[in-house]
């Protein structure tokens, strides 16, 4: 399966990962101001260098780099297997065979609640990568998958 034939997240998502990106940018701006301050009061220094740096970078982590992360990310439910792929530097795509869910919960947060996302998180058997999340499906797809996901188990014979 090729990354073009998955289901994109939803829209909300991406607003979720643009608020999610808000306070580590804002925190890397202000400790560019706070070195700027200093390197002009104790070493004499221009400020400009020691705040445009990080408020450049901020300002990437903050406006860029979500809708990149978010644009990465697909999934699509075969007949026995989940397929989630994300990721914009290192990518990675994930093959849940549904006999290996042991777990199924969907969740949502205040902020996803309110932009209609949830997440589907699927717990597996095995310790390495035994948590496997799909973010950013309206509640809806997510408890169909559930369900989905829950009447193969059941179908499945041991």
């Amino acid at each position: 399966m090729n990354h073009a034939s998955l289901s994109p997240l939803e829209t909300g998502q991406r607003i979720v990962m643009h608020v999610g990106a808000l306070v580590p940018s804002l925190a890397l701006a202000a400790g560019g101001v706070g070195a700027g301050l200093a390197a002009r009061s104790e070493l004499d220094w221009p400020a400009w260098p020691f705040m445009l740096v990080p408020a450049l970078i901020a300002a990437w982590s903050l406006l860029v780099a979500p809708r990149r992360r978010w644009a990465a990310w697909g999934w699509a439910l075969e007949e026995d297997e989940l397929h989630i792929a994300y990721g914009v530097w290192t990518t990675a795509y994930t093959v849940v065979p549904l006999t290996r869910v042991q777990h199924i919960d969907v969740a949502q947060g205040p902020l996803e609640r309110a932009l209609g996302v949830a997440r589907l998180v699927l717990h597996t058997a095995g310790t390495a990568h035994a948590t496997v999340t799909l973010p950013g499906v309206t509640r809806a797809t997510a408890e169909r998958l559930r369900d989905t996901i829950r009447a193969h188990i059941k179908a499945e014979k041991w």
